[in-house]
């Protein structure tokens, strides 16, 4: 493998289709596409500040890296890629890929990240700022997140995740195929209009969560007290520890808890209406 140890590189795609190459200390001053069309690229203790500075690359190891505000949509059509250790001031990256794993990573501006990704991994990875991260991608695992993004996670497919604290405005909006241990979930409309949900060991609050969803679950799970209007119609079996708030209206299935507050059940209800609610 060749390596290019501790340059600088401005300009108009100044390392353009290079292979089998290693970077080590290298400096991304300016200009754009520096890294493009290439193949097995690693990248360690470099910086990037140029716009779209890596897209359509087979192939990447990338660690010990930062990439600054300036580097604005930086990771595209780029497959088979690995993250460890970075730190990502810019918008806009990860998009329209296949096979991305990360690592302890932070992303200190989440706006529009993680578009159309198929096979995604993340573990210990932190997002900050910024609305809708994950938008459209599917064949996603998580193992520890912390997020305060808007509007995370939404339609997506295929999704597990693990320890994760979220905290936004909606989530997981028309998703499909999700499954959620051991996590905390703030928001309001949380899982609206979803498909096979299923939530584990999760503490959920925000306001009217989890309504129109079909096939919804949730097992040992604990809700904040100022959650209302949940379950609006929902086809839902929850098993729910300590008290639920407030149910409006779900379609059909069973909510059990320790004790329940306000149940409304009128005119308005879907068909069959046949939800069974009950303490333990």
């Amino acid at each position: 493998m060749e390596l290019i140890k501790n340059q600088e590189f401005g300009g108009e795609r100044p390392l353009f289709a290079i292979e089998d190459t290693r970077l080590e200390g290298v400096t991304i001053t300016d200009g754009e596409s520096a890294i493009k069309h290439c193949r097995n690229v690693e990248a360690d203790d470099c910086q990037f500040y140029g716009k779209y500075p890596w897209w359509h690359v087979d192939g990447a190891l990338v660690t010990n890296c930062y990439f600054a505000p300036e580097s604005r949509s930086a990771i595209w059509y780029t497959n088979d890629m690995v993250m460890r250790d970075c730190v990502i001031d810019g918008p806009k990256f990860f998009r329209e890929m296949k096979n991305l794993t990360l690592e302890n990573v932070v992303i200190n501006d989440a706006d529009e990240t993680f578009w159309r990704v198929d096979g995604l991994k993340l573990k210990n990875v932190i997002l900050h700022e910024g609305t809708y991260p994950f938008m459209f991608s599917k064949n996603i695992y998580v193992d520890g997140l912390q997020s305060d993004a808007k509007y995370v996670f939404q339609y997506c497919k295929n999704v597990e995740v693990h320890h994760a604290k979220i905290v936004t405005k909606d989530s997981f909006w028309e998703c499909a195929n999700v499954t959620i241990y051991d996590s905390e979930i703030d928001g309001e409309y949380t899982a609206w209009h979803s498909k096979n949900v299923k939530l584990v060991n999760c503490h959920l609050a925000g306001e009217q969560i989890l309504c129109y969803a079909d096939n919804l679950v949730l097992e040992n799970c604990t809700i904040d007290k100022a959650c209302d209007r949940m379950f609006e119609y929902s086809t839902v079996e929850a098993d729910i520890q300590g008290h639920l708030p407030h149910v409006k209206n779900p379609t059909s299935g069973h909510i059990t808890a320790d004790s329940i507050g306000e149940v409304t059940i009128d005119e308005h209800v879907l068909q069959p209406a046949n939800c069974v609610i009950k303490t333990r």
